[in-house]
Parts: structure tokens; C-alpha cells; sequence
């Protein structure tokens, strides 16, 4: 089965999610911060002060493993809590510099990792390839 088509789409988009993400974790293994730690920080800083609810909507895992995550993180200085200022039993979720430092490398090796994946594809190809992927994601949201 070494040609792409005798392959199956689920098993080609399944190779790729796969692929990219051993690619990512191994570059990113020198920064401290596993797959899914980055995940958080990078919904965190785009929803800066969020709480760990939303954070555990976010990223489509358990409220529980949010708090594990965000136990690690903290103990690292990735990520810091504050009390909510209305609510005093819930806190909210904030990266520090740290993080903040991290995520913009962090990016950078992502969208590294993204340009090698795509390397040999037209503009027009990749165009292509994300709407068709959107219509997907939007297909299977329904």
C-alpha cells in the first residue's frame, strides 16, 4: 500500500494528523512542553484570562485533564491563576512571560512544520487542500 490512492481518505488524513504531530512533539521536546501542553498554551493566549472550563471546551478534552495540564504548567511557570474577580470559587487561567515567550517560538517550529508538509504543493494546491479539509470539519461539526 505504498500509493496514496489505495489508501483510504480516514487513513490518509489519520497518516498525516499522525505524522505532523510526531514531527511537531520532536521539534518542540527541547522547549519543555509536551503536544498537548502547547495546545493549551496556544488557546490561552489567544483567550488570554480564560477559565478552565473553557479552556477544557477549547481543546475537546475533560475539565479534569485541563487541570492536570494546567498543574504541570503552573509548577513549570508557563501559566499562572487569578481569582475571578466576581466569582471566588472560580479562577482564572493567564500565561505568564514565560509562556508568552515560548508560544511565539513555539509557533515559529509549528508553521516550520507546516511549510515542510507542504513542500511540492502550488498556492492553488493548498488552497485547495484547506477548503476542502474546512468543508470536511464543517460536514462532520453538523
Amino acid at each position: 500500500m505504498n500509493c496514496w490512492k489505495e489508501k483510504s481518505f480516514a487513513a490518509l488524513i489519520f497518516d498525516a494528523n499522525r505524522l505532523l504531530h510526531k514531527r511537531f512533539e520532536a521539534r518542540i521536546a527541547t522547549h519543555g512542553l509536551s503536544a498537548a501542553q502547547w495546545r493549551l498554551l496556544a488557546s490561552l493566549v489567544q483567550e488570554e484570562g480564560a477559565a478552565q472550563a473553557r479552556l477544557a471546551q477549547l481543546l475537546d478534552i475533560e475539565p479534569i485533564s485541563v487541570s492536570r495540564l494546567l498543574d504541570r504548567m503552573e509548577r513549570g511557570g508557563w501559566i499562572e491563576r487569578r481569582p475571578h474577580p466576581e466569582d471566588r470559587r472560580m479562577r482564572l487561567i493567564y500565561a505568564t512571560d514565560q509562556g508568552r515567550e515560548a508560544f511565539a517560538e513555539i509557533k515559529a517550529v509549528a508553521a516550520s512544520v507546516y511549510e515542510e508538509a507542504l513542500e511540492g504543493l502550488s498556492a492553488q494546491d493548498r488552497e485547495t487542500m484547506l477548503t476542502a479539509l474546512a468543508t470536511v470539519n464543517g460536514n462532520l461539526n453538523e
